[in-house]
């Protein structure tokens, strides 16, 4: 015997609904949260701006500050092919986008910066708006285009041409730029803010067919008292969650990285040297 059980005894009815109603647990999510201290972040947001005129907002920081982790801890950008982990070569940023609705029915969409880890902050901020405004204004010929064929597939079968596209995009690694498929659409980490919907936190749920592992949902920031040494002052904090593949990516890695965006987030002058100089 491999261990001993015994049976329980009969369930509820409420629990027989219960078990019936949901299939036995698969999903490999695991959430983790981290409280940011943002004053400093705030500061260099608003030289930054102040001094270049370009657009910088707390969405480009923690978008910055992951591909920089994701460079540091390579182990964590990673995704499942074959069933086995396989190591990117260099990490792709993918950013959450609400289309508006006075363009037509309001949309989720994505804005992706490949190759972010080997850009600066400030070019990466440039990519990356360049990329938004684009994707928002329902510009990017190709996102377009597929939004527009996936609105032909019958919802019945939805699940399984997701596989499908999937296991073309990611397993057999197979480039559809050729039929119009974005190459590589998500990247490695997805970013979504949901500090600008007035969400204090939020987690995401991992969406399996892109093969993203790790996700990231910074917060709205908010006033609230903080210890420093023995007094209580006022301060502003940030709730940063991260959704990450357990099959992949561990807790302590995941610890590892988002203590470092965390830490980046709380200095980024340190990161990234003094801001955009005057213009």
């Amino acid at each position: 015997m491999n261990s001993p059980f015994h049976p329980a005894p009969p369930p509820s009815l409420w629990r027989r609904l219960t078990l019936g109603a949901h299939t036995p647990p698969s999903d490999p999510s695991a959430y983790a949260t981290l409280e940011v201290r943002m004053e400093r972040a705030l500061a260099y947001v608003e030289a930054f701006r102040t001094g270049s005129g370009q657009r910088l907002t707390v969405t480009h920081l923690v978008a910055k500050a992951a591909a920089d982790a994701l460079r540091r801890y390579p182990e964590a950008n990673v995704l499942l092919r074959w069933n086995r982990p396989w190591l990117r070569k260099s990490v792709g940023v993918c950013v959450l986008v609400v289309q508006p609705e006075h363009l037509g029915r309001v949309d989720l969409t994505t804005a992706t910066v490949p190759q972010a880890d080997a850009l600066s902050l400030q070019g990466l901020a440039a990519a990356l708006e360049e990329r938004v405004q684009r994707v928002r204004h329902r510009r990017d010929a190709v996102i377009e285009r597929g939004k527009r064929r996936s609105s032909l597939v019958p919802g019945f079968m939805m699940h399984t041409v997701l596989r499908l596209l999937s296991f073309v995009w990611y397993t057999l690694n197979v480039d559809l730029a050729w039929v119009g498929m974005p190459r590589d659409p998500f990247g490695s980490v997805a970013i979504s803010n949901v500090g600008s919907l007035g969400l204090e936190r939020a987690y995401l749920a991992m969406v399996p067919y892109t093969r993203v592992a790790f996700y990231l949902a910074p917060g709205a920031v908010r006033d609230e008292p903080v210890v420093e040494g023995d007094a209580l002052v006022p301060g502003k904090l940030m709730t940063l969650t991260c959704t990450f593949d357990s099959r992949l990516i561990g807790p302590v890695l995941a610890s590892r990285v988002l203590r470092h965006i965390g830490a980046t987030l709380e200095d980024p002058a340190s990161a990234w040297g003094p801001p955009a100089p005057t213009r």
